[in-house]
């Protein structure tokens, strides 16, 4: 991160990288409202350059007391001295507005404003200020720019510093107003009312992040769960089709010719055991724990098929009796796992579809490493049309979702001499 990033961030009161929380229009509404009212009240306060001090004796650094007559009511007066400040300079009242207006971004950007406002408040007392006035006025400005940054920043290490220099800057400077017994109860309800909001607030974030975290891990599951279905659907129905068809031909040809019979059994022994190598797998991501897979899954978990299994699958539906050509143009690149996967249960969903729906068909398998994408195409000649079995079409459906996953398009449909052709186009890193 540079370092122009990271003052950007620390401005924005050192929230994580993301996009800020959206506030609604009451918020800004009522954060508008405080934060004008309170620089109008100061900058009201600061033009008020003339304030009574009571006066408890000669003081050889102040100037010669001007006393003011107390009522006839009151029997026994008390002298007092009247001090005027020279007239207020542009900048201070500029300065002035300065020390509430930041409280607009109090929500987004909570230190900034914090540290914003006791600035402001830090330059304005530098100058002649009516300490009875303009000083209550910003005080209230920094309680609530302090609340403020407790509240809306997430980094505490970083609050606690800032909070614990401000309490030092009031302590040094004379920031803190003198007021009477009538504002003591203000100054002690307001901030348990600041800290009862807060409660308030940070209960409602908890309640809406758990609830976020809830409905992510819903949907977490349901992606979960569609993509173990799409994987044994894929593993299912294309090793048990080429079983049944297998133990079809078996069956007809087993008197007139044990050898082809002997074949067509082979083939539903191998294809029996490439489903049941494949279910393991998937079995083990079911089973897989924080630690690793389980041990009860057993070790022998064949790695995911890709590409360079295309032969031996195009061998098992030629063994069928489905005649298939294997056409590779272009140069294999390294994919990743996911494409490499996804491109082949195209192909394998394309042959089962083949082997179940159109008896006597020949098929062409064509896979083209182009730049920036991978092409394949499973076309088929068409043959007699077997009646659907259950479950049909979500194979395809899958293959939707699959590709769509890596950004990828899916095209079926029938052709215009006769035939079927699945297309996929999934788009890959160049090198």
């Amino acid at each position: 991160m540079s370092t122009r990033d990271a003052l950007f961030h620390w401005a924005r009161g050192l929230r994580p990288v993301g996009a800020p929380p959206r506030l609604s229009s009451r918020s800004w509404a009522l954060d508008a409202v405080i934060a004008l009212v309170l620089a109008v009240y100061t900058v009201i306060g600061d033009l008020n350059r003339s304030y009574v001090e009571v006066w408890s004796g000669p003081d050889p650094a102040l100037p010669p007391p001007v006393r003011i007559p107390a009522p006839p009511a009151v029997k026994h007066p008390v002298p007092a001295v009247e001090h005027t400040l020279p007239p207020a300079e542009p900048w201070e009242l500029v300065v002035a507005v300065l020390t509430a207006l930041p409280l607009l971004l109090r929500r987004r950007y909570p230190l900034a404003v914090y540290w914003a406002v006791m600035g402001a408040t830090l330059l304005l007392h530098q100058g002649g200020t009516a300490a009875a006035d303009a000083t209550t006025v910003t005080f209230a400005s920094g309680l609530i720019a302090a609340y403020s940054a407790a509240v809306y920043s997430p980094h505490r290490k970083a609050v606690a510093g800032s909070l614990l220099a401000g309490a030092v800057l009031y302590a040094v400077f004379p920031l803190v107003p003198e007021v009477d017994k009538g504002l003591v109860p203000v100054l002690v309800l307001l901030p348990v009312g600041l800290a009862a909001h807060g409660i308030h607030t940070w209960r409602q974030r908890t309640r809406t992040l758990q609830e976020e975290q809830r409905a992510a891990l819903l949907r977490a599951v349901d992606q979960e769960r569609a993509r173990i279905a799409r994987e044994l659907h894929d593993v299912v129905t294309h090793n048990v089709s080429m079983m049944t068809i297998q133990a079809g031909a078996a069956r007809k040809v087993m008197d007139t010719a044990p050898d082809q019979a002997k074949e067509a059994l082979l083939a539903v022994e191998a294809a029996g055991r490439s489903a049941m190598s494949e279910l393991r797998h998937v079995m083990g991501l079911l089973t897989m724990t924080s630690d690793g897979p389980d041990p009860a899954a057993g070790a022998d978990l064949a790695p995911q098929p890709g590409l360079d299994r295309l032969p031996e699958l195009a061998e098992r539906v030629r063994d069928g009796g489905v005649p298939v050509e294997l056409t590779v143009r272009g140069t294999p690149a390294e994919l990743p796992g996911g494409v490499d996967l996804a491109a082949y249960r195209v192909v394998q969903e394309a042959l089962t579809n083949t082997v179940r729906h159109a008896a006597g068909a020949t098929v062409s398998v064509l896979v083209e490493h182009a730049p920036g994408e991978l092409r394949v195409e499973v076309t088929d000649s068409g043959g007699r049309a077997r009646p659907p079995g259950p479950g049909g079409g979500r194979g395809l459906a899958g293959l939707h979702e699959r590709l769509a996953l890596y950004g990828g398009t899916l095209h079926t449909g029938p052709r215009p001499g006769g035939g079927f052709r699945v297309r996929a186009v999934i788009p890959v890193e160049g090198p």
